[in-house]
């Protein structure tokens, strides 16, 4: 047997370890809550749970499509957010072409995922390494050794250890977007508030996905923000395992610290909330309300805020669209309305119209916008920012077999 049919087999394998991973969290389901909700809400956590399963049960397909050679070694910072989801997208599937993964978890959440490695571990079986050692050290006996490397996390953190990253490795980089909803002035406003409302406290605003600006044409911005506040105002809170909760504790401490300076620096937008209770982690829905010509600052805030801005017409709109400041940004945007802008949005984001990020986000289809500081990659010393699915990228940068015998 020659070397490829022996990685062809040793890799074929595997999609068994996969399938068993996704049988074992439709099975065991409570055991992975139990994991889950010490850093999610009750729904995040059953809505991570189910887009995992979606994802493990499409990876052969992904795989096969996509075609990527086989590697010897990824590095992988993992995020400090969807545990789970991120364990999927970036150990388990690119196992399937890569001998082996080591990985470091944020120290937000290091003791979680290593309850959910171990957990997992003996579920799948492949060689999937969590290295639980200092950042540097991880630099040094990991990622200097690696094909592939991936970092989720800050901008300022990735150009860092980008600097490192030599000429013939992979390097692929997963940040955040400032994701603007667009409400034109013919929108469905009903849906456009329930759908603000749902991205912006999927996991009490803790996912990178939530809608950092809310620009609302001037003309309903009345009216928008009528309809926000009585169903801000109806919402309840309640513990992560409260099925019927809208919103939970916060769980990232720095989170509270932050805004709190904000709210006290912003305090005449706040036109709804603005309470954070230390001691019980909660805080309250908040919605500000501003003008573009205020210039409020626009900011991740990984928390229930609703930046609510009103614009005059397109042509101020599109300004600041193409601003640099949102270009660098740029990853997903959901327009609600004024689908005349929609070519436009789409050349730098991913666009929805008249639907959220979360529903066309699928973990086997690239994903992104073609801002630097959103996602971006990094190999022979090029950068390109774009939609990015790692299975894709391997097979795009990475043509020739790298396993050795």
């Amino acid at each position: 047997m020659n070397l490829e049919m022996k990685q062809n087999a040793v890799f074929s394998e595997r999609y068994e370890s996969i399938d068993r991973c996704a049988d074992y969290l439709t099975t065991n389901r409570e055991e992975i809550l139990s994991i889950l909700s010490n850093i999610s809400s009750y729904r995040a956590a059953n809505a991570e749970i189910d887009s995992t399963i979606r994802t493990l049960q499409g990876a052969m397909r992904e795989v096969e499509t996509s075609g990527p050679a086989c590697q010897e070694l990824m590095s992988v910072f993992m995020p400090s957010n969807v545990i789970l989801y991120s364990y999927a997208l970036y150990l388990l599937i690119p196992s399937l072409y890569v001998s082996r993964i080591e990985f470091r978890a944020s120290s937000h959440v290091a003791e979680y995922v290593s309850m959910l490695h171990d957990k997992l571990k003996d579920i799948h079986q492949l060689p999937i390494s969590h290295l639980q050692v200092s950042q540097k050290a991880f630099l040094t006996n990991s990622v200097n050794r690696a094909n592939i490397v991936v970092f989720t996390g800050t901008y300022q953190n990735a150009e860092q250890i980008k600097k490192q990253i030599k000429k013939e490795q992979l390097y692929v980089f997963f940040g955040q977007g400032i994701n603007p909803f667009i409400i034109g002035p013919d929108a469905d406003l009903p849906l456009a508030a329930e759908d603000v409302i749902r991205m912006r406290l999927f996991n009490s605003g803790q996912d990178c996905l939530g809608p950092d600006i809310i620009l609302v044409h001037h003309s309903i911005a009345e009216s928008f923000k009528s309809l926000l506040l009585d169903k801000v105002q109806a919402l309840s809170f309640g513990a992560n395992d409260d099925p019927n909760a809208n919103y939970s504790p916060i769980f990232y401490k720095d989170t509270l610290t932050a805004i709190s300076e904000y709210f006290n620096n912003n305090d005449k937008y706040i036109i709804y909330g603005g309470g954070i209770d230390f001691r019980t982690k909660k805080m309250e829905p908040t919605i500000l309300y501003s003008t573009l010509e205020d210039e409020l600052e626009i900011t991740e805030y990984f928390s229930p805020v609703f930046n609510v801005v009103s614009y005059r017409d397109d042509e101020q709109l599109i300004k600041l669209i193409d601003s640099s400041y949102f270009c660098e940004r740029a990853m997903g945007c959901s327009l609600y309305g004024s689908e005349h802008l929609s070519d436009m949005l789409q050349k730098k984001h991913t666009l929805t119209i008249n639907q959220t990020l979360e529903d066309v986000e699928q973990g086997n289809k690239a994903f992104g916008g073609y801002g630097t500081m959103s996602n971006y990659i990094f190999y022979n010393m090029q950068l390109v920012s774009k939609p990015i699915l790692i299975s894709e990228i391997v097979a795009e940068c990475l043509s020739e077999k790298k396993v050795n015998a």
